[in-house]
């Protein structure tokens, strides 16, 4: 009997957990070409006078749906609510589609998963709400099939909570277009050129950041049809001409007789906006395509590296550049130079070494972050190794003596070889990546959303310019030749440096016993008149903006030193400070101390792949206005003033 009743509870237990998982979801309806089902992004209706959901299609390999505008064939998906009750309006959003050839007709729509976020207004807030919905669409692989579901969907009264399918509509609530604010992205100008059958239309549109495989799609399709476009980019990619050719017979009217929507799509970032095209020249000449965005962008590269000697992620290893700086006073220039060639060495081939574990990093299909080497213990535990044996060295606990060969090949300069300034570039580097610095993060994130060979050459150029400085030095040796000679004073210098690094060491430890539990959360209760942070939730963030909320995002984590900064300087202060208490702005914080692969996809919603990062959501900046990597109150102030309107 009693096994009986176990059995019974485990049973229970287990329908229990199935039910939970599927709280806010209609059942699947399955096909040949995949499934369907209806969400919620809360379990009950609460007190808003509307929900969010949406149709959540799961295709299988080979299948596809249509966009809202299907290109040369083809039925977008309809819905039809008649039966649902407590039920007014629906509002369908339709996620930047893809370009796709079938049949030799040009398509466009979706496949693998896709969510189409819907709003529905409420005539009776506070009720329970009853849905149903019956949906229509085209299903296509080798051969296309009309697909019919049935969808029903109950949602009580009471207070809302967001369901765990809440983040699967946001994030397909971020492709939706829009203005193309969030993503830098602006349309310089609409050109209608040629007529009848010969008619193009021309769309130069610009960006903050290089465009990589740009799109173009045109509405009404009552007009007509369009091929793809013909993309020419400028020499540093941030400006393009996408020239679209009307399909022949397809043309209802000239396109300069009435509005056209336009949507840009690049990636994961786009645009949508309705224009009315001016004359255009067909002779007019477009951009220069004689250069690569690569070129300016390892320019960007090479200054984000020699800025980032400036930031206060290097100052825990300045003891290090210290001492090799001193001790060189009175060498032989030929001894300097190579002394400063090897650590120039050590920098560059530490950032190749980031650039192989990025590589594979991003080809296994993991997240992929500037830093993101500080979110493992392993890699904390070494270098707190690493810090407390060059701390202990410097107090002179113990030497460290090298084979004899490693001593010869080295030379001898001021008993430091050859091998050990090399490692000291290396080390520098390691201890700098937590770090973010103006041009970096541009760099990075070019790198990162590209290829192997894209990354590796951003990689090395970030690695020359951090290794400027030493560089300089091994072309005019005399100045390192012009310090003081090492002497007896410099016992006192290395007992001061070794203090730095052991309290670095200090801080990656606490970071660590984080990490492991040993310290308990990274986040403690705010102390009275403090901030009062809310942990970052997409669910929480959507709900908040719709509510006409203004918001502020950091993203932020232990081991990021120039958040620190950010935190100290600007943020803890008044005035920002004050709104963040006052309730006039709600902050939420995102900790990236350990790997999140939510927090990853979402800064890569905004081409970022570092901390720290911070934006300002609004009633009149829904999709957010990305901050500076180093924070000001202006900065922050003109955001909070723009998102509120």
């Amino acid at each position: 009997m009693k096994r009986l009743l176990m059995a019974l509870l485990g049973m229970l237990l287990v329908s229990a957990q199935a039910h939970a998982a599927d709280a806010g979801a209609s059942p699947w309806v399955e096909n040949e070409a995949g499934k369907v089902r209806l969400v919620s992004a809360t379990n009950a209706t609460g007190k808003a006078a509307s929900l969010h959901l949406g149709l959540h299609f799961q295709l299988l390999p080979g299948w596809k749906i249509y966009w809202r505008t299907p290109g040369d064939a083809g039925y977008a998906p309809k819905v039809d609510w008649k039966g649902s009750k407590n039920f007014g309006q629906a509002t369908l959003f339709w996620p930047a589609p893809k370009r796709f050839v079938l049949a030799g007709l040009q398509n466009h729509g979706y496949s693998g998963e896709v969510v189409l976020p819907v709003d529905v207004s409420l005539p009776t807030p506070h009720k329970a709400v009853s849905l149903k919905a019956e949906v229509d669409y085209l299903a296509c692989s080798q051969i296309c099939v009309p697909m019919q579901a049935a969808l029903a969907l109950t949602l009580p009264a009471g207070p809302a909570q967001p369901t765990e399918l809440a983040h699967l509509i946001s994030r397909f609530d971020a492709l939706v277009p829009g203005p193309g604010d969030l993503h830098g992205l602006n349309v310089e100008s609409v050109e209608a050129v040629g007529q009848g059958d010969d008619s193009r239309l021309r769309v130069t549109v610009s960006a903050q950041s290089p465009f990589q495989h740009a799109d173009l799609f045109v509405e009404p399709a009552e007009v007509a049809n369009f091929d793809a476009p013909k993309l020419t980019k400028s020499a540093d990619g941030s400006t393009i001409v996408l020239d679209a050719k009307v399909v022949p017979g397809t043309l209802t009217r000239p396109l300069l007789d009435g509005p056209l929507t336009i949507t840009v799509v690049d990636g994961e970032r786009s645009l949508e906006k309705v224009v009315t095209p001016v004359a255009g020249n067909a002779a007019a000449p477009v951009l220069d395509e004689a250069g690569s965005p690569i070129w300016a962008m390892l320019g960007i590269a090479l200054l984000g590296g020699l800025i980032l000697n400036l930031m206060p992620c290097v100052l825990p290893v300045l003891s290090i550049k210290v001492l090799g700086a001193l001790g060189h006073g009175g060498a032989e220039l030929r001894h300097i130079r190579a002394a400063f060639l090897a650590s120039a060495s050590g920098i560059v081939t530490s950032f190749l070494a980031l650039a192989v574990l990025a590589i594979a990093v991003k080809s296994a299909g993991a997240a992929v972050g500037w830093g993101i080497q500080f979110q493992q213990p392993w890699f904390l535990a070494a270098m707190v190794a690493l810090l407390l044996g060059f701390a202990l060295n410097l107090w002179g606990a113990f030497e460290i003596r090298l084979p004899s060969a490693l001593m010869n090949a080295g030379g001898g300069i001021a008993h430091h070889t050859l091998l050990g300034h090399f490692l000291s570039g290396a080390f520098a580097t390691l201890l700098a990546t937590p770090c973010s610095a103006p041009f970096l993060g541009t760099a990075i994130g070019f790198a990162l959303a590209r290829g192997p060979g894209e990354i590796a050459a951003i990689f090395t150029a970030l690695g020359l310019g951090m290794a400027v400085p030493y560089l300089l030095v091994a072309a005019w040796p005399k100045a390192a030749q012009a310090l003081p000679k090492p002497g007896s004073w410099m016992v006192r210098v290395r007992q001061v440096m070794g203090l730095a690094l052991a309290g670095t060491a200090v801080w990656l430890g606490m970071i660590l016993g984080t990490q492991l539990g040993w310290l308990g959360a990274a986040e403690s209760a705010p102390s009275q008149g403090a901030i009062a942070w809310e942990k970052f939730d997409q669910g929480v963030l959507d709900a908040q903006v719709a509510a006409g909320k203004v918001v502020f995002v950091d993203v932020t984590a232990d081991w990021c030193i120039t958040c620190k900064v950010n935190k100290a300087a600007v943020v803890d202060r008044d005035p920002v400070a004050a709104l963040l208490k006052n309730g006039s702005v709600l902050p939420l914080r995102a900790d990236w101390t350990n790997p999140d692969d939510g927090i990853a996809r979402y800064l890569a919603s905004f081409g970022r792949y570092g901390i720290p990062f911070n934006a300002v959501y609004g009633p009149k900046a829904p999709h957010g206005i990305a901050l500076p990597e180093l924070l000001s109150a202006d900065d922050i102030l003109a955001a909070i003033r723009q998102a509120g309107g």
